[in-house]
Order: structure tokens, then C-alpha cells, then sequence
């Protein structure tokens, strides 16, 4: 392809990783982030780095102004990995889009991918039932998630009067979390700096401690891996369809019995595994399952990775670290 693909968000967990795999399989890409630097990561790469502040439309001048074929925008303000800002979500993610949008149309760029996050369907969550893509969205009355869940709804609809308005096709990925290595092992929960929850389980498996298994140890939850989340945003920008809202899972949820086991098969000492200790009077995981087939009728995506490979790979990639240049590595997080 001899047109550009630009991400927004490129040293992002996702969008370094959107990035690197466009790059790998062919594409012209160019990386944007909020980053004044990118530590020279994307350029030793042959990926041009621009440093640009979606929230102000000056910046937009640094780009290019033709040969643009679509737009990966993984940028704004996370609440897992920043403190409570409800203004600064709102900004990033309604303006922050605007902005995009209108260089997009300036430009001529025809295709937008954009990430969702799972809370607009709240009111589906927790169940055994796959949730469809189409369903009605909506979004949180209470916890941090809420006006993040808001500014990610204005920015589809913003998205869609484009749609409308101007003819660009819209990809509106949605998906639960993103398994990956990351070497920041923390977020922010309401306010709080805690380490998520599978990354615990890793760390005990890798001592060889044991694991508690909570509650019910058949309740599922899609386990979706990065390098299939990926294969996911270059199907859409693959394929020549209007698009809409797609869910992106791992096609058959798997159960905290088969997470927790997974963990302690890949990461334990093998001398030393851990032992899992069931604690059925724990509270029960949560439930969540999304229905993939939309996805896998529109854009021709499949899930490649199972569980245990995922998890295999999650640990090669954390002994090689193949980012740290550009996100620093586990030791300087702990």
C-alpha cells in the first residue's frame, strides 16, 4: 500500500503494539503521540514519530497532508492509568476525536478505527450470554468508568455524524481487557494504585506460591490476546465495508479453573508449581462473553491464540522486553 496509516496513541500499550504489527506486515505507518519523545523507538524502526496534543488542532499542522488512508486513533486519557480527571476524558476524547475527524476530512482520509470500551453495555455485563455488537449502548451511573464511558460515547457519535456527513467508514472496536506484557503491572481503580489482578496471579505463580481459586471456579471471561487484537485493527483496515461497532474476543471465554491452571502450567517452576486453593466462599468472579460473529462474518477476524499459547508468549515477550526503550522495563515500576 503506498498510502499512510497513521496511529494515534503509537506508545500506548495498544497502540505501540497496533503499530509495530502494521509495520511488520507491510504497511506505510506513521506514529503519533502525546510524548514530546518517543526515545528514537519508532524512528530506529523506519517509523516517523510526531509529537501531537490531539487536543489542540495547531498541532495537526505537523502532519501529513495527503496520502493518508486511514487513521488508527488509540489516543485519550485513561482512567486505569491515571488519576480521576473527568475533564481531561472529555476533552481528549470528544475534542481530541473532533480534531481527528477534521484532519481527516481535510486530507481526504476515509477510515477511522476506534477502541470502546465494554461498560456501554454495563447493563449486559455479568452474564453467561454473549453481549451483541449491536446492542443499545449506555454507560455506568457510578464508579470512575462513568464519565470515561460518556466521552467515549459522544466521541462514536461524533464519529457517526462524520460517517453520515462525510463518508468516512468508522471501525468501533470493542472489547474487555487486553491481555499482554506491559511492564507497568499497576492501574488505578476509584482512585487507588493497585496491581491488576492477573498480574498477581503471575507473580505468585512465578514464586511458586499458592493460588487462591475465589468462588465458583467455572465462571468464565474472554481472555483476548494482544497479537489477535491486532490481526483485528488490520482486518479493518483490510477490508472495503462501511464498518460499525465490532466486538473483539477470544471466541470461546475461558474459565477461572483454566485461567488460574494456565498461569501456574507456563510461568510456575516446574520443581515448585503452585497449588490451587479453593476458596468457594469468595466472591464469585465476574462474568463476561462477547459475541464475536459479526466480526467474524464482516471482517474475516478469527482468534489464533489460545489461552496457554497467549500466556506462553506473554512470558517470552516479557523476558525479551521488546519495548523498553519506548516504556522502560518491570524493575523501573516496581
Amino acid at each position: 500500500m503506498d498510502n499512510f496509516i497513521i496511529v494515534f496513541g503509537a506508545t500506548g500499550n495498544l497502540g505501540a503494539y497496533i503499530t509495530k504489527d502494521l509495520l511488520d506486515n507491510g504497511y506505510q505507518v506513521i506514529a503519533v503521540g502525546h510524548r514530546e519523545s518517543d526515545n528514537g523507538f519508532w524512528e530506529q524502526r523506519g517509523v516517523p514519530y510526531y509529537s501531537v496534543d490531539i487536543c489542540n488542532k495547531k498541532d495537526f499542522l505537523r502532519l501529513p497532508t495527503k496520502n493518508v488512508y486511514a487513521v488508527v486513533h488509540f489516543a485519550g486519557v485513561l482512567p486505569a492509568r491515571t488519576e480521576y480527571n473527568p475533564t481531561a476524558m472529555l476533552e481528549s476524547f470528544v475534542m481530541g476525536t473532533l480534531n481527528i475527524l477534521d484532519y481527516m476530512v481535510a486530507v481526504g482520509c476515509k477510515k477511522i478505527i476506534f477502541p470502546q470500551t465494554p461498560a456501554d453495555l454495563y447493563y449486559l455485563h455479568n452474564s453467561s450470554l454473549p453481549i451483541p455488537a449491536d446492542a443499545q449502548r449506555s454507560f455506568p451511573k457510578t464508579g470512575d468508568h462513568s464519565v470515561y464511558t460518556i466521552a467515549k460515547n459522544a466521541a462514536i457519535d461524533l464519529i457517526e455524524f462524520y460517517h453520515s456527513t462525510y463518508g468516512i467508514s468508522r471501525f468501533i472496536l470493542r472489547f474487555f481487557t487486553i491481555y499482554q506484557y506491559y511492564p507497568n503491572p499497576y492501574h488505578i481503580q476509584n482512585g487507588t494504585r493497585k496491581m491488576m489482578p492477573y498480574r498477581i496471579l503471575i507473580d505468585k505463580a512465578i514464586k511458586g506460591e499458592s493460588i487462591e481459586v475465589w468462588g465458583d471456579p467455572n465462571r468464565s471471561k474472554e481472555i483476548t490476546y494482544i497479537k489477535d487484537f491486532t490481526q483485528a485493527v488490520r482486518k479493518c483496515i483490510e477490508v472495503q465495508i462501511e464498518g460499525g461497532i465490532y466486538n473483539i474476543g477470544c471466541g470461546k471465554p475461558v474459565t477461572l479453573e483454566e485461567q488460574i491452571q494456565g498461569i501456574i502450567d507456563v510461568f510456575s517452576p516446574k520443581e515448585h508449581p503452585s497449588k490451587k486453593v479453593y476458596c468457594p466462599d469468595k466472591p464469585n468472579a465476574r462474568l463476561n462473553h462477547l459475541d464475536i460473529l459479526k466480526s467474524q462474518r464482516e471482517l474475516g477476524y478469527e482468534p489464533r491464540y489460545t489461552y496457554v499459547e497467549a500466556m506462553k508468549d506473554f512470558l517470552k515477550e516479557m523476558r525479551e522486553e521488546p519495548f523498553a526503550e519506548l516504556w522502560g522495563k518491570r524493575t523501573d515500576f516496581e
